[in-house]
């Protein structure tokens, strides 16, 4: 029986090494984003800070790991064999969670999946135990229901908090600092970074230190008794040394930036390390309690008193866990990407960043939002409104700069501020979601939110809070069902739930792996939009502008093809998935033309004037295609879905050799644009043209056939909507080929080409 719970925790702490790497390298590059995005240093030295900063704080995390020993229920109510299947199921559900959500590319954070899965898993436990009668207790006896209301409202609260403050922490900022910041900055950047520091000090270390094992008792009682007096003098004297550091000509708010990714960073080490290891540690915990003290007693007769106690976790697990930690933050390849994600989403160029999307409720937030600024607006007086747009007047920064120095300062000493808030007070809180509320704040203050980019990042907001909604939901119900399956089906189904774990494991390496063979289209649009170089520019955005025609191209010959046959078929589902495929690549199109358009801002300027006019023209034609298939979709989708008579044996048979020949050209044309080869553009053109007069005729026929008929003038109108929409589609193919012949002409022959 020992036996079987060892192999249990064995795989308990594979599992949480496995979650400490992922953990950081989704996660925890989150604080490195207002630092490298404000180009405070360079990326090892900020890599350097970030890592001690983590190291640090996973030896100040001990007391959080109390959440998972009695945070959530009360043990001295449970046995060993209970404890053992709801920390089993919590590192289950989480493995099964995180697939599910990275399959849907949902948002997810963990800490509320780490705190919702030990409330579900205890939950059902504690119901299964009150209907077995085999004791006198109620769910509020069983469950620490307050300390697990107070987390579960400490986490969802936490989302407005840090976007209020960021919102009012960096108005303020701006108001006394300016954009024009390196003129205000002798009189107030003392003040500025003794405050920042001395709160960093305060949070970081003399919380902190309350949940370390490092630090001696006497040193904590000191420390306690005399709080005010080294808050004081450590004001005035951060104060008066980052004054001196300004006269020597020293970047103070770099120092502050940096200053303040280190607290970030150990905020993040002391509030998350329980989401990755803290189950695993109660775990053994109670492991260690059981081998020691039950002495014959069956494992589900052991009651678990011992988890009453706070945590004593030894240093060297701490140590270890802060020793990945950082391997994982420095060697991770996903930091890259997730940066500069977290980058673009705060940038303070106004970029149209729609990453995100619209939706319903952000368009109305932001209307309703603009109606009530600007009904403010007409109640202050002028003079107000002058001085204050004054203070936030832009200042044209470096390209490579998302924001300034002033705005990564408040991000970064917030962000950690809040969380170390939550910390201290043992409260669980998303480092990932505080740091991106204070961002969004942050950059809403600084009027980053303009007209064209404020729906989107409302949107961005909307779907963060709502993944936490989700997260919660799944996390609860999935601990649930997987505590049940294992209380009943013992330790045989502990062993199965593991080996499917396994299997989620190996599938979703594998699935990564596949994911890192497309990084050379990340690599080109790193290019594009980073390179001095104007040549290279304009290489790679031809090459990558040729491959976004290429797959509209591909995408819509197949879908040409496949409504068609599924229309003679009489089959709608094709039909309804190929019109939520045409309505996402209309999206991705869209997104491309943004990108491509941008790149082509970075090219000569003689070069853009040349070719902008073709490059436009061939994007209008691939929308246009893609209208084109709506078009002959959607009438095709009501009449296959209402049943009404199918399309007769007559049009299929006459239709097909043109929805052939609309294919066949559709895939000539695309060979034509990825081998850059233009010298059958001609014939091919040719071709199409004449196919469009076939179909001229053809719809005439029809239009006879149509005054004519005597049977469905439902399907006779389709058949028509199709012929007449195909003469349009290759109108719009015709076009492609013409724009494409003179955009990717060779540079010495671009006039020619004209």
């Amino acid at each position: 029986m020992e036996i079987s719970y060892l192999l249990i925790v064995t795989f308990m702490f594979v599992l949480a090494i496995i979650d400490l790497t992922v953990g950081v390298s989704n996660d925890a590059v989150n604080f490195l984003s207002s630092a490298v995005g404000s180009r405070a240093a360079k990326l090892k030295t900020v890599l350097l800070v970030a890592s001690i900063g983590v190291f640090v704080g996973a030896a100040f995390s001990s007391g959080m790991m109390d959440i998972a020993r009695h945070g959530i229920f009360q043990p001295q109510y449970f046995y060993f064999s209970e404890v053992m299947c709801i920390f089993l199921a919590v590192v289950i559900s989480d493995v099964f969670l995180l697939d599910l959500f990275n399959t849907l590319g949902l948002p997810t954070s963990t800490t509320v999946s780490m705190v919702f899965e030990l409330l579900g898993a205890a939950f059902v436990i504690s119901i299964i135990k009150m209907a077995s009668g085999e004791m006198d207790a109620t769910i509020v006896d069983l469950l620490n229901t307050d300390k697990a209301l107070t987390m579960i409202i400490s986490i969802f609260l936490s989302v407005a908090i840090a976007f209020v403050f960021g919102l009012v922490v960096q108005w303020i900022s701006r108001l006394i600092f300016t954009f024009h910041f390196r003129k205000n900055l002798a009189s107030k950047i003392g003040i500025f970074g003794g405050i920042a520091v001395t709160a960093i000090l305060y949070f970081m270390l003399i919380k902190g230190l309350k949940g370390s094992t490092l630090v001696p008792t006497d040193i904590k009682a000191y420390i306690n008794e005399n709080t005010m007096m080294l808050l004081v003098g450590s004001f005035v004297f951060f104060t008066l040394l980052m004054q001196l550091l300004h006269f020597l000509k020293v970047n103070v708010l770099k120092i502050v930036v940096l200053i303040g990714t280190f607290s970030l960073a150990l905020a993040f080490a002391g509030n998350d390390l329980v989401n990755f290891i803290g189950v695993t540690l109660a775990g053994l915990s109670s492991f260690q309690d059981y081998t020691a003290n039950a002495a014959g007693v069956a494992a589900d007769q052991f009651v678990m008193t011992s988890l009453q106690e706070s945590a004593k976790t030894p240093v060297f697990f701490l140590i270890g866990a802060g020793a990945v930690m950082v391997f994982a933050l420095c060697t991770s390849k996903k930091a890259k990407k997730v940066l500069q994600t977290s980058i673009n989403l705060s940038s303070q160029k106004n970029d149209e960043n729609d990453m995100f999307g619209s939706s319903p409720l952000a368009r109305n937030v932001v209307r309703v939002t603009t109606n009530v600024v600007t009904a403010i607006s007409r109640k202050t007086p002028q003079n107000v409104k002058d001085w204050v747009n004054a203070r936030f007047r832009p200042l044209e920064e470096r390209e490579d700069v998302a924001f300034d120095l002033v705005r990564a300062s408040v991000n970064l000493v917030l962000a950690g501020l809040l969380i170390a808030v939550g910390t201290s007070m043992k409260l669980p809180l998303s480092t990932t979601y505080v740091t991106f509320m204070v961002g969004m704040g942050s950059s809403l203050a600084d009027r980053a939110w303009g007209r064209e980019s404020a729906v989107y990042r409302v949107t961005g907001v909307v779907s963060v809070i709502g993944g936490w909604f989700i997260t919660a939901g799944a996390a609860f119900i999935l601990a649930a069902l997987v505590a049940t399956i294992m209380y009943y089906g013992g330790l045989v189904a502990m062993y199965v739930m593991i080996a499917v774990v396994i299997y989620l494991l190996v599938r979703s390496h594998i699935n990564y792996n596949k994911k890192q063979q497309v990084n050379a289209e990340d690599d080109k649009m790193q290019i594009i939009m980073n390179s001095e170089d104007t040549d290279e520019v304009w290489g790679v955005l031809k090459l990558h502008a040729a491959e976004t025609l290429s797959h509209t191209l591909k995408f819509s010959a197949n879908t040409y093809k496949i409504m068609f046959e599924a229309f003679s078929r009489d089959d709608h589902r094709p039909l309804r998935s190929s019109l939520i495929k045409i309505v996402d690549e209309k999206g991705t199109m869209k997104k491309m033309r943004r990108f491509e358009t941008r790149g082509m801002q970075r090219i000569e300027q003689s070069v853009a004037f040349e070719r902008s006019t073709w490059y436009h023209l061939c994007t209008n034609s691939c929308q246009q295609m893609l209208n084109t298939l709506i078009r002959i979709g959607e009438p095709m989708k009501e009449h296959a879905e209402n049943s009404f008579s199918p399309l007769s044996k007559e049009y299929v048979n006459e239709f097909k050799p043109y929805c052939e020949q609309v294919y066949q050209t559709l895939i000539d044309i695309n060979n034509i644009i990825i081998n850059n080869d233009y010298s059958t553009a001609d014939e091919v053109s040719s071709r199409a043209k004449d196919l469009k007069h076939a179909l001229a005729n053809l719809r005439k026929e029809q239009t006879i056939r149509l005054h004519k008929s005597s049977g469905s003038l439902r399907m006779d109108f389709v058949y028509l909507n199709l012929i007449q929409e195909s003469h349009e589609f290759l109108s719009e193919v015709r076009n492609l080929l013409r724009g494409g012949n003179k955009f990717f002409a060779p540079d010495n022959n671009a006039k020619n080409a004209e």
